[in-house]
C-alpha cells in the first residue's frame, strides 16, 4: 500500500491542506510471484482505476487519525481499495458563515483533486463514505445531499443531532462533562441541508432513492439512541440499511477499527478488484 500526505494548495479554502490518501500497490507476496494469475507479473500500473472510500475522522482529529488508531490501511490494502481521508477540522464538513467551505471542498475539490492525482475511479459505483462521531454525521450529510453519487454510506457512532455551527465554536476553558458538552453541540437550530433528518425526508418526499446505508454504534455509546432513532426513521422510509452493534463498546476507537473492516466487506462492489472475492495476501 502506498500512504502518501499530499499538501496542496485549495482552491475552496484559500489555504494549503494536507490530506492523506493510501492506494494499492504490489504486496511482498506478490513480488514473490504470490496470489497473481498465470503470467501474471507485478506491476505499480494497475489493470483498472480503483474504487474509493472517502474516510472521515470525527472532532479533534485530522487527516492521519484513521490510519493511527486503526488497521485501515491494511484493511484496503487486503481488498484493493483506495482511501482518502482529509482534515476537516471541526467544522463538520459543512459549509461556514466564516468562508471555511468545506462542504464543497469534500463534495467537489477532494474528488477533483484525487481523480487527478491518482488512479482513482469517480464512478458513483465505485464511490463510498464513511465516517465516525463528526465525520458519520458529515457523511450522512453528504450522502443523502447528493444520494446518487455514493454507492453505499457508513455512519459510525454518527452524531446525527450535531449543529455544526455550535461545534465550531467549542473550545476554550475546561471541559465539561460528555452529557454537557453533547448538549452544547445538539442544541440550536440547524440549516436544514445540514440536517440528517431532514434530508432523509427530503429524500423520501421526493420520491429518490437512498445509498445503501450501513449504521453502527456501541451499545453504551452517549450518541446511541439517538442512532437507534435515525435507524428507525430510514427502515420507515424504505431505506436499504444495515445496523451492527456491540453490547460493551462505547465512543471509542476499539470500536471503529472493527466497524471499518466490516464495513469493507460488507459494501456493493462491481469494479474489476472485486471479481472473485478473495482478499490480496498481505
Amino acid at each position: 500500500m502506498a500512504r502518501l500526505t499530499c499538501n496542496f494548495i485549495s482552491y475552496t479554502l484559500l489555504r494549503a491542506v494536507d490530506i492523506t490518501v493510501v492506494v494499492p500497490t504490489p504486496t511482498t507476496p506478490e513480488c514473490m510471484g504470490m496470489g497473481l494469475e498465470p503470467g501474471q507479473k507485478a506491476s505499480h500500473k494497475p489493470k483498472a482505476k480503483y474504487p474509493v472510500l472517502y474516510l472521515l475522522h470525527g472532532m479533534a482529529n485530522n487527516h492521519a487519525t484513521w490510519t493511527s488508531y486503526t488497521n485501515v490501511e491494511f484493511f484496503a490494502e487486503e481488498r484493493n481499495i483506495a482511501v482518502v481521508m482529509i482534515s476537516g477540522e471541526n467544522k463538520s464538513y459543512v459549509n461556514h458563515r466564516s468562508g471555511d467551505r468545506f462542504f464543497d471542498f469534500l463534495s467537489k475539490e477532494v474528488p477533483d483533486f484525487v481523480c487527478g492525482m491518482f488512479p482513482i475511479s469517480d464512478r458513483p459505483e465505485d464511490t463510498y463514505i464513511a465516517g465516525l462521531s463528526m465525520g458519520g454525521y458529515g457523511t450522512l450529510v453528504h450522502a443523502l445531499n447528493n444520494p446518487e453519487r455514493f454507492a453505499a454510506l457508513g455512519a459510525f457512532s454518527a452524531a446525527v443531532n450535531l449543529n455544526p455551527a455550535a461545534l465550531a465554536n467549542l473550545g476554550g476553558g475546561e471541559a465539561g462533562s460528555t452529557d454537557e458538552a453533547a448538549e452544547n453541540v445538539t442544541s440550536g437550530n440547524v440549516n436544514p441541508q445540514y440536517d440528517p433528518g431532514s434530508l432523509a425526508d427530503k429524500i423520501y418526499k421526493e420520491g429518490r432513492k437512498f445509498p445503501k446505508i450501513y449504521l453502527a454504534c456501541g451499545a453504551k455509546d452517549f450518541l446511541y439512541n439517538a442512532n437507534l432513532e435515525f435507524r428507525d426513521k430510514l427502515k420507515e422510509y424504505g431505506a436499504d440499511v444495515t445496523w451492527f452493534e456491540t453490547p460493551d463498546h462505547g465512543h471509542e476507537w476499539r470500536f471503529w477499527n472493527l466497524v471499518v473492516e466490516n464495513f469493507l466487506d460488507w459494501i456493493p462492489r462491481t469494479d474489476e478488484y472485486a471479481k472473485g472475492g478473495a482478499k490480496r495476501q498481505i
